[in-house]
This record gives C-alpha cells, sequence and structure tokens, in this order.
C-alpha cells in the first residue's frame, strides 16, 4: 500500500513536465510517476535520466531488462519485476528465464538457461545490488564479455534500477 496518497492521475500542470512524464509513457501515468510528481522537478530529472537508460544506451535490450528483473526480485521491487519481465521476454528472454530470476543465484548459477555473458551479468547485477562492491572474479567475467561501453552501461543501469527499486520499495508503490 502507498505509504502517501499518489498525485491524481489527470494531474496536468506543471505542463511541461507532466506533458514530458506522460509522453514517454504513452500518454498515462503510472503510479511510479503519480508518486515522483509530488515533486515535479525531481519527477522531470527522473524521466530524462530513466529514458536515456530505457531507450538511448547501446547495451543490449535483453541484457537491460535482465539487470533491471534481477534488482527488483534482490530488492523485493515486485513493482519493477512486473513492470519489466514481459520487456525482458519481448527482447529475447524466456518465461523459463523469468521464472528462474525468482531465486537470484540459482540464476545466476545456471547453464542450461542462461549462457555465460548471461550469468556473468547476473552476478554483477546480484554482488552490486546485495552489497555495493563486487568481486574482481565476477567483474572481470562479465568485462571480458562486453565492450566497455556496454560494460559502463550495464554497471550503470544496474546501479539506476537499484534507485528505482529502493524508492519503489520505501514508498510502498503499488502495481497498476
Amino acid at each position: 500500500m502507498a505509504r502517501i496518497p499518489y498525485v491524481s492521475a489527470d494531474l496536468a500542470e506543471p505542463r511541461e513536465i507532466v506533458d514530458a512524464v506522460r509522453k514517454r509513457r504513452g500518454g498515462t501515468l503510472l503510479n511510479l510517476d503519480r508518486m515522483l510528481l509530488h515533486s515535479p522537478e525531481l519527477a522531470s530529472g527522473w524521466n530524462a535520466y530513466l529514458g536515456a537508460v530505457r531507450t538511448r544506451l547501446s547495451l543490449s535490450p535483453r541484457l537491460r531488462e535482465l539487470a533491471m528483473c534481477i534488482v527488483a526480485v534482490v530488492n523485493g521491487a515486485e513493482y519493477e519485476f512486473i513492470h519489466h519481465a514481459p520487456v525482458f521476454i519481448e527482447a529475447g528472454g524466456t518465461q523459463a528465464q523469468v521464472d528462474a530470476m525468482r531465486d537470484p543465484d540459482r540464476a545466476a548459477a545456471d547453464s542450461a538457461l542462461f549462457d555465460d555473458t548471461d550469468r556473468a551479468a547476473l552476478a554483477v547485477a546480484i554482488a552490486m545490488t546485495r552489497s555495493v562492491k563486487v568481486p574482481d572474479a565476477a567483474f572481470d567475467a562479465l568485462k571480458s564479455r562486453l565492450p566497455e561501453r556496454e560494460l559502463v552501461e550495464f554497471v550503470a543501469t544496474v546501479a539506476a534500477y537499484n534507485m528505482v527499486s529502493r524508492f519503489l520499495v520505501a514508498m510502498g508503490v503499488e502495481p497498476e
């Protein structure tokens, strides 16, 4: 249950900010947006930053969504998982992989469902989320599989979605 009321779904002001958020969301405001819009400036920055992470990086959409899903599970952010699991599947993931991510450690070790790059990515995302520090072996495994730009973008995506999930959980944002 949300810890404070959401702003109205038909919020119109401040127009420039609300319109930008609606545009990124295809015309609607999600519960996350309705919570963020208590602070229009925060919502504006969030919208621009997360919009870039979601749509303008060179990291593959599948790895991006894998990162988002595993962060969501580790942090108990069901809202985030519900929103990103279907996008992971659209990007080439499978329902079996989605189901497996419900147990992060088993997923990171599952060579039948996840290839070497996936497992390395899962290990880095899990370590970053649980303890912030990533063991050298885990980082090096991912580093050997991704170009530097994609490695930076993967780590930044994990960091960004840790922010998202922690906001969702702390504020009690509910799935639509």
